[in-house]
């Protein structure tokens, strides 16, 4: 007897179990809109000085 044929099918490996919330595409993170390389440089850079300031 093959115990692995019965029950119920088991789900995708690779699939989700649920939407997330803030998935890429909707409202509150909507497609391209991923900051540049500099734009990250300059945003660390801005908070080492804010953080080294006070």
């Amino acid at each position: 007897m093959n115990y692995g044929k019965l029950g119920a099918p088991k789900p995708g490996r690779n699939a989700p179990r649920h939407k997330e919330h803030n998935a890429a595409g909707t409202d509150q993170k909507p497609v391209g809109g991923r900051a540049t390389k500099e734009e990250l440089l300059a945003r660390m850079k801005a908070a080492a000085e804010a953080k080294k300031k006070g």
